[in-house]
């Protein structure tokens, strides 16, 4: 009990245990197993949280309508329900269950909203920014296994946001910018051309980021780059580069940051010749390195 909770009753608190008991024998011929865990366990946890706070029914209400609204917003464009499991720290912590860190592998963090299966192919060295708005970055690597080995072969989804903070699917051009797949070499070695990560807001003109100015929680990701490593044999990786010196590593409002996929992204002045010739008319650029290590399933 917290200090403004009153204190339950005898009487009363066995006729809460009581409904408990009910709910969870309801699902005692459950024919999954696994299934009738889970709904077992939620149902403890879910009823220990209304017996601690016991909501009064309208704020039980808001709770209703607030997931009824975040329903409503969710398109095949935009998954408020993700957002929500991520600005709670749940899809970090789902992450964390289903991925200990282990024999030096590269530690994952959240898909996000806005993953797009079947990415343009770019060869290395190609440029998956298509014209976005943002300064150019060079990003290279290899990915190996635990041993050291490279991983010849390896497919690498890559998305980011612009420089405006959007990413392609929130514009309604239907252009694909800013993402791509590409393939690791013979020696493991992958290359490709971005945009230099900047902060940007999630998604906030819904229940969710209502959520979050109420509570005074920012709604800023930590500037980052997106990953996903797949290879035959191997635990499928999604994860993040992160920028080192940004402001919001330490807020992130999704709870991705990890220290190891912190990177420090080096600016390179106007004039520094670019990798593979490319001209970028006097731009200047950014580059980063970040090898990635997969573990056998």
């Amino acid at each position: 009990m917290t200090a403004t909770t009153p204190a339950v009753p005898d009487q009363q608190r066995q006729v809460e245990d009581e409904l408990v008991r009910r709910v969870l024998a309801s699902f005692d011929d459950t024919p999954d197993p696994r299934l009738k865990e889970v709904m077992r366990a939620l149902v403890r946890y879910l009823h220990a949280f209304i017996r601690e706070v016991r909501p009064t029914e309208a704020e039980w209400q808001r709770a209703v309508d607030f997931l009824t609204a975040a329903g409503h917003l969710t398109t095949d464009r935009r998954q408020e329900f993700v957002l929500l499991s991520d600005v709670l720290g749940a899809s970090m912590q789902t992450i964390n269950v289903n991925h200990e860190a282990a024999d030096g592998a590269t530690e994952a963090t959240v898909l996000g909203p806005f993953f797009v299966a079947d990415s343009p192919e770019i060869p290395r060295g190609g440029d998956m920014a298509a014209g976005a708005p943002g300064e150019p970055c060079w990003i290279e690597g290899t990915v190996t296994d635990t041993a050291g080995d490279p991983v010849p072969g390896a497919r690498l989804d890559v998305w980011e946001a612009d420089a405006d903070g959007l990413y392609d699917v929130q514009y309604d051009d239907g252009k694909l910018a800013c993402r791509a797949r590409l393939h690791t070499g013979d020696d493991g070695g992958y290359a490709f051309w971005g945009l230099t990560p900047t902060p940007y807001p999630v998604p906030h003109d819904g229940p969710v980021g209502a959520l979050l100015r109420t509570t005074g929680r920012s709604p800023l990701r930590a500037s980052h780059l997106h990953f996903m490593a797949t290879a035959p044999g191997m635990r499928t990786l999604v994860t993040h580069i992160f920028v080192a010196g940004d402001g919001a590593l330490d807020s992130d409002a999704v709870f991705g940051v990890k220290e190891s996929l912190v990177r420090p992204f080096e600016r390179q002045p106007a004039g520094t010749p670019a990798p593979g010739g490319r001209d970028l008319s006097g731009r200047s650029w950014s580059r980063v390195r970040f090898d990635i290590v997969l573990r056998r399933q």
